[in-house]
């Protein structure tokens, strides 16, 4: 398709775009947003619901607003609000601390699973497998995590990883999408591989939570965490969630207990008594603040299906690439995201020399992506927010930089 004919196709699909409306719920510019796999954008409910907290809920309430704002169920509540985004029920997510945190809650939780409830390792379970191309902390949580529970690390590429499996295996570590490429994985067959050698499946679901659906109940993963600052536009630091299989409760053994997580948190004894259900996976004292402004953020999805969002999704990022196709020179950039749907996440990555600087460029004109080492390219798309008319824009100042 020639340059002249783009324009007019991405305003034909911005016309029929049933998400269009939801735009207008977020805080946005004339700036082509394309980083939402970063930080989401801001919607435009949190700000009065941040002030209300801090002036009426902190200010004037102060000490009350723990059973009179809710702020002691945040955790929960909020957990339930995400739950649907990734395909859960109610009473198995638990929202706080950080994806770091949780990951190390889950992988050492998952070996003591594995381990049924004994010594870690126990039973010849002695190996955790984690994704050799994960995002660099997961890597290091989950090398702390065998370490301390008496297990080998043994990094493997997700398609390497039924082959991997064995009885020794207690724990498996998996990204749903990559964070660099964007390559989605097979989540059901992975996980049914997991569990066919006994061992224990976490999946990390940063990049797919509120971008597509997840399915964790109906392909029964045992435990999962994700952060909520990107495709849920919690906020900068907002708090991340740990998703406990409701089967696997009542023997989730956290390796963070802490008074929040006890049966009876005010009674102040020595010994520790874990809480029922996923609360046992709290620890501390709630972020309030961040919390909050995550739950008012979360509203924008009380009407939003996230088949619709996945529909949206493969379009916008089809488009994309069919853009680029159009308005790129042949040579400059190498798509690295796989092109089939069953593959393929919310992200495009591009490859292309001097990618730093062409970033740079590209935020300077308007387009808002993010570069990755050593010569990645990163475009989010958010179908909240991104229409198809930003596509357009976006490779077309991307071809004026060849």
């Amino acid at each position: 398709m020639s340059e002249p004919e783009m324009r007019p196709k991405a305003e034909k699909l911005d016309a029929a775009d049933e998400l269009a409306a939801m735009r207008a719920q977020f805080v946005l510019d004339d700036t082509v947003y394309l980083d939402g796999n970063s930080l989401g954008a801001l919607p435009r409910s949190v700000p009065g619901r941040v002030e209300d907290v801090v002036r009426r809920q902190w200010g004037s309430l102060r000490i009350r607003s723990w059973d009179e704002s809710g702020w002691w169920t945040a955790p929960e509540r909020i957990g339930d609000r995400i739950a649907p985004l990734v395909g859960a029920a109610s009473g198995q997510i638990v929202v706080g601390d950080s994806t770091s945190v949780n990951v190390f809650k889950a992988v050492v939780g998952a070996v003591r699973l594995a381990a049924g409830g004994g010594t870690e390792g126990a039973g010849g379970r002695d190996e955790v497998l984690v994704d050799a191309t994960t995002f660099p902390t997961d890597g290091y949580i989950a090398a702390s995590a065998a370490r301390l529970t008496g297990c080998t690390l043994r990094p493997v590429t997700p398609d390497e990883v039924p082959d991997t499996l064995s009885e020794r295996t207690a724990a498996v570590l998996l990204n749903h999408v990559d964070y660099r490429t964007g390559r989605l994985h097979d989540l059901p067959s992975l996980t049914a591989s997991i569990h066919a050698v006994g061992a224990v499946s976490v999946w990390d679901l940063c990049h797919s939570a509120g971008a597509l659906p997840v399915g964790l109940d109906e392909h029964g993963v045992d435990l999962a965490v994700g952060c909520t600052y990107k495709y849920l536009n919690g906020g900068p630091g907002s708090p991340a969630y740990l998703y406990v299989r409701e089967a696997h409760q009542p023997r989730f053994d956290s390796p963070l207990p802490g008074w929040n997580s006890h049966a009876d948190p005010f009674g102040m004894t020595p010994d520790y008594t874990p809480a029922p259900g996923a609360l046992r996976g709290r620890v501390g004292t709630p972020d309030i603040l961040s919390m909050l402004a995550l739950e008012a953020a979360l509203e924008v999805w009380d009407d939003v299906s996230i088949d619709a969002i996945r529909t949206k999704s493969l379009a916008l990022t089809d488009f994309f690439l069919e853009c680029v196709e159009s308005y790129v020179p042949e040579g400059a950039v190498e798509s690295v995201t796989p092109s089939p749907h069953t593959e393929r996440g919310s992200q495009v990555a591009l490859r292309c020399a001097d990618a730093g600087n062409v970033m740079r460029r590209l935020i300077d004109r308007g387009v808002i992506g993010d570069f990755r080492e050593p010569d990645v390219l990163r475009f989010g798309f958010t179908p909240l927010y991104v229409g198809f008319g930003d596509v357009e824009r976006a490779a077309r100042v991307l071809g004026e930089m060849f």
